[in-house]
């Protein structure tokens, strides 16, 4: 196996128990095996944990920079931008779940010794959509607390998807529940940025 090879290895692994147990529960040795690498081969492969989990994340924020970036650059109002971020969003997320997962861990606590995650790989997106959107936003709504909300929902429903009608839960991988919740969320949008009556 050549060295690429073995990289992307490496990464899928890492990104898998990243996902299923959290950074910190995480060890090169588990990646190494999970991997069918030598554990020996890693480091130099790819640096130490903590490298390989920046650049995981690194990896996800370019591609889902490239995912909002077109949602807002082929949109020819604000308020189809904000529609369409909302669909460019919720389509990532639910085609990422590993990285979705990641994400969860991290915002329960995992990781805090690597700093500002946050403000090298969400904030950017956030300031993106904001500036996009801010003018379908009424004057008295900020416009980065109509993004917020969107966020919060969409982790929640990949998460721990819906309530199914008479009882148990369905999954956001559900297409009718995806259908559903995508309907919801496009109402909710415009709830958030519709100007109170005079």
């Amino acid at each position: 196996m050549d060295d690429a090879a073995a990289r992307d290895r490496v990464h899928e692994a890492a990104t898998r128990l990243f996902a299923a147990l959290g950074y910190d529960e995480t060890n090169l040795r588990m990646i190494a095996d999970a991997a069918g690498v030598p554990a020996a081969q890693v480091t130099g492969l790819v640096g130490g944990k903590r490298e390989l989990y920046v650049a995981i994340m690194q990896s996800a924020y370019e591609d889902e920079y490239a995912t909002l970036r077109e949602a807002v650059d082929t949109t020819d109002s604000p308020r189809a931008a904000l529609h369409r971020i909302l669909d460019a969003y919720l389509d990532y997320h639910v085609s990422h779940p590993l990285i979705h997962a990641v994400w969860m861990h991290r915002w329960e606590a995992d990781a805090l010794d690597v700093r500002d995650l946050e403000d090298r790989y969400q904030r950017p997106l956030l300031r993106m959509c904001t500036r996009r959107i801010r003018d379908a936003v009424p004057p008295e709504v900020d416009p980065y607390f109509v993004l917020s909300p969107m966020v919060w929902c969409v982790y929640g429903f990949i998460s721990s998807g819906v309530f199914a009608r008479g009882h148990g839960m369905v999954s956001a991988t559900d297409p009718t529940a995806l259908a559903w919740f995508r309907s919801c969320m496009h109402l909710l949008m415009d709830r958030l940025t519709t100007p109170p009556p005079d």
